[in-house]
């Protein structure tokens, strides 16, 4: 499992904890934290996405080495 997926496990998490919450500070504490789960979603899959990029690209270039 991925970083952003757990994040993004963890935002949906404070969703359905601010759709359930009955007082409004626990459902706007809910909401901030959310929204700091999706942010970090967000700036993992920046991240994993230019990983991957670097990992194709060292990959071609070994292959093209050994062909």
């Amino acid at each position: 499992m991925r970083d952003s997926d757990t994040y993004s496990a963890h935002a949906t998490r404070c969703r359905q904890e601010a759709a359930d919450a009955i007082l409004d500070n626990v459902r706007d504490r809910a909401l901030r934290a959310e929204a700091a789960w999706n942010a970090m979603a967000a700036r993992s899959l920046k991240t994993e996405a230019s990983r991957d990029a670097r990992a194709a690209k060292v990959e071609l270039e070994d292959v093209a080495a050994a062909g």
